[in-house]
């Protein structure tokens, strides 16, 4: 849940990027930790270190099937000249009791079984004649049923190394070895190594639930008839699609006509299931912007500082904003404007790094680097606001895509990086260096 911050500022503010963005970091606080078991726990942050309790692999096993021998009974051995060893018998994965291998013999072993007493190297199956004539590893695992003293003889043609197709005891990891760090956001392989060392259940805190609600009477659900003044509403598959991809459970709500009573009660229905939500459109300064109608004023009763902000940011796109908390656990509350590439912009730049930080992520930004512009021509930005625009990077370059408009989905959907113009600079030549939001 969140804690709410003080907010001095009068309502004539121009809020840039970087103290929005602050209040947001400030305001939103990590998850409370819970236990899971390892399936449910994708794509949670691991709260504590993971220590190994039992080495990995847990006993020296064969990497191949093949023969454990003694190094000193294969030495020298050719395919003129082969070392016969008697075959005292077979040794498979998960045997408890294990052979006793000595002087002039062999034990038939498959591939993860422990090497067994006195044995000192693996001979790969192809490396012999496979025992009693019989080939390669079809044979082995059926004669592995074959009773006690029908093994027969092994011919080896090659002669092995000390220890060779031997996976050595904690050669992966050692008892005692730090598995994984606190922060670890846990994807398959980290899941395997945790069941690998016999974990069932972490700690982590939970992915963020973020509900995601669009809002325009001009809306209308993809795959159904538009009428005149009507759209598709784009907005709330986007950013629910982003609130996934920045590792939240979210919830996509169906767009909500512009009266500001439906809004107030479609988002207080939605907050048993939110950590965060997330509304977009009506929130600039027209006669129809009812999120700042609905929410403006809300302040729960019982609850001192709930409410929410409504800004001017000093950006392009995205100038008008709304941040605060709701409801009696102070859920967060971001309020994003409705052009589709206002929308995306804000949710990358501020939304997406306040679900990291409910994950309990300490680097909670999209990576930044520098690239050479490569365009036809200069870039103007409107001095005083910190310009994003669609590019796409390769190489150490970028090249802008489309125009500065904030209604241009089909430029947004190639674009792979936002291009930064700072605010003191009006003017951005070819060539020049600039700074780069990657969001692949």
């Amino acid at each position: 849940m969140s804690t709410p911050a003080p907010r001095p500022v009068g309502q004539d503010h121009l809020w840039s990027v970087d103290e929005h963005l602050e209040d947001i970091l400030t305001t939103v606080r990590p998850l409370e930790p819970i236990e899971l078991q390892l399936l449910d726990a994708q794509g949670c942050v691991l709260v504590d270190d993971v220590t190994v309790p039992v080495s990995l692999p847990p006993f020296d096993n064969s990497s191949m099937d093949g023969y454990a021998v003694r190094v000193a009974d294969v030495a020298g051995a050719s395919e003129e000249f082969p070392a016969v060893l008697e075959v005292v018998g077979d040794v498979a994965a998960g045997q408890a009791e294990l052979l006793q291998v000595g002087p002039g013999q062999a034990a038939r072993i498959m591939t993860g079984a422990p090497l067994p007493p006195g044995a000192e190297t693996v001979v790969p199956v192809e490396w012999t004649d496979g025992g009693l004539g019989e080939g390669p590893v079809t044979g082995m695992r059926a004669r592995s049923l074959a009773p006690e003293g029908a093994h027969g003889q092994v011919q080896i043609h090659r002669p092995a190394e000390a220890r060779a197709h031997v996976r050595a005891k904690g050669s992966d990891v050692k008892s005692g070895d730090r598995a994984l760090e606190a922060g670890t956001v846990l994807g398959p392989p980290q899941i395997a190594l945790l069941a690998a060392i016999g974990r069932g259940t972490v700690r982590v805190r939970p992915r963020p639930r973020v509900v995601v609600m669009s809002t325009g009477s001009e809306l209308v659900q993809p795959d159904e008839q538009l009428s005149g003044g009507q759209i598709y509403d784009s907005n709330s598959f986007a950013l629910t699609a982003a609130a996934r991809d920045a590792g939240a459970i979210a919830y996509r709500v169906g767009a909500v006509a512009d009266d500001a009573e439906t809004l107030r009660s479609a988002i207080e229905d939605q907050l048993v299931r939110a950590d965060l939500m997330v509304t977009t459109g009506g929130v600039s300064v027209g006669a129809y912007d009812v999120v700042k109608e609905a929410l403006a004023h809300v302040a729960d009763e019982d609850e001192a500082g709930s409410g929410i902000d409504f800004r001017k940011l000093a950006m392009q796109p995205g100038k008008p904003q709304g941040f605060g908390s709701i409801g009696p656990d102070h859920i967060p509350l971001l309020a994003l404007p409705g052009n589709p590439v206002s929308s995306y912009v804000s949710f990358e730049l501020f939304v997406r790094p306040a679900i990291r930080a409910l994950m309990g992520l300490e680097d909670v930004h999209r990576p930044r680097t520098t690239a050479t512009l490569t365009a036809d021509k200069a870039l103007t930005s409107p001095k005083g606001r910190r310009q994003f625009l669609r590019g796409t990077y390769a190489d150490g370059a970028v090249r802008p895509v489309g125009g500065a408009g904030s209604h241009l989905v089909a430029a947004l959907a190639h674009a792979d990086a936002l291009i930064v113009v700072p605010e003191d600079t009006e003017s951005v030549e070819p060539g020049a260096e600039v700074e780069v939001v990657l969001l692949g």
